[in-house]
């Protein structure tokens, strides 16, 4: 659908895009704020991993500390549940009590791709079935599937473990996801785990607003990218009279906050560390404000993503820690003032998330 108005938005450069982009996400310069907040801004952080929220928040946050997370994980501020795209995501706990069904169509496609192995099963009697197994006691994955088994036996055991994921908000307790512990995937309903019941969900249009303060600006394509879920067209009409819009270089039309931050294309972006994972990397259909074409796919391979160094805004190569080094592996070799304040921020990280541990930092180049 496109407007008059669309076509004569005003265009905003993919360098403008970038600056709007890390000031929303905390990575133009590091904010003062608490994790709990952070990751409250950020609408959670993809999690599929136990350490990337962590080092997520040591690239956005001043002062942050691995504790700073995991101490409200601990307390049930915050926890691991699957939510947006189906995937598993650090929310706060009033987001894990809320945005579930955000997402349900994304995990309603995920279940259609294990309907064999769900053959003759009632979904409806085993979620209720497990909702009653893990709040008695919380399951590992393989307890669950042992137990749905012995309701359908003829089923696909993974399947009925998915099945239970899909449509209940089974949360991931502790001390699975607290840095520097152990702990294999036990599950428990978010209600039980947080000690309060979950709340409607909210309206759409506050979703959306609450994307694009994270992620703006951005088209319809976009916040369904991030979400996992399409026909949200009619909610962004909806809020149009509240928005401004904007064009892409390729004329899509972009919406945004009229007060939220756009800073001069110009603006300084600081080198960064990024995890594997980042949701700066997979919350825009058209990811160019972030991505070279140049470097398209290239922080992929095959299910695996690499962890990713971004250089002025971009994403300009891959890091990984290497027994005692901290290995940059630049797409591109960066002159040395680009190198020297590239060693000084995977310094600063690796007092934040290693302290009192030696490591080099090495350069290389990636090798496709």
């Amino acid at each position: 659908m496109t407007t008059k108005a669309a076509t004569t938005a005003p265009v905003l450069g993919i360098r403008a895009l970038n600056r709007a982009t890390l000031a929303r996400q905390l990575l133009l310069r590091r904010a003062a704020m608490t994790a709990e907040d952070a990751v409250a801004h950020l609408v959670g952080l993809q999690a599929q991993n136990v350490k990337p929220p962590y080092y997520a928040l040591a690239a956005r946050l001043d002062g942050f500390t691995p504790e700073d997370l995991s101490g409200p994980m601990a307390d049930r501020r915050v926890a691991r549940l699957v939510a947006l795209r189906s995937t598993i995501h650090t929310h706060t706990a009033d987001d894990c009590l809320t945005l579930f069904p955000l997402a349900q169509a994304a995990r309603e496609r995920e279940l259609r791709t294990f309907r064999k192995g769900l053959a003759g099963v009632d979904l409806d009697r085993l979620a209720r079935l497990s909702r009653e197994l893990v709040e008695a006691e919380p399951r590992t994955p393989g307890q669950l599937r042992e137990a749905l088994g012995a309701e359908w036996p003829d089923a696909d055991p993974q399947a009925l473990s998915v099945a239970a994921r899909c449509r209940l908000p089974l949360v991931q307790v502790t001390p699975r996801g607290l840095w520097g512990r152990s702990g294999q995937v036990t599950l428990t309903t978010a209600g039980h785990w947080l000690g309060r019941p979950a709340r409607p969900a909210p309206a759409p249009e506050d979703t959306v607003l609450r994307y694009l303060a994270a992620f703006g600006p951005a088209s319809v394509k976009d916040m369904q990218t991030w979400a996992g879920v399409t026909r949200l067209r009619d909610v962004f009409e909806r809020l149009r009279p509240r928005l401004v819009t904007f064009r892409d270089p390729g004329g899509t039309e972009l919406f945004d906050l009229p007060d939220a931050p756009r800073p001069d294309p110009d603006t300084p972006a600081p080198p960064r560390f990024l995890p594997e994972f980042d949701n700066l990397l997979l919350s825009h259909a058209d990811r160019a404000r972030v991505v070279p074409p140049a470097h398209k796919g290239r922080t992929w391979k095959k299910n695996q993503a690499y962890r990713v160094l971004l250089v002025d805004g971009f994403v300009a190569g891959l890091w990984k820690l290497d027994d005692d080094a901290l290995v940059v592996e630049a797409f591109d070799r960066p002159p040395k003032r680009q190198r020297d304040e590239i060693a000084a921020e995977g310094g600063r990280m690796l007092a934040t998330m290693h302290p009192g541990t030696a490591y080099d930092v090495r350069f290389g180049t990636v090798r496709d």
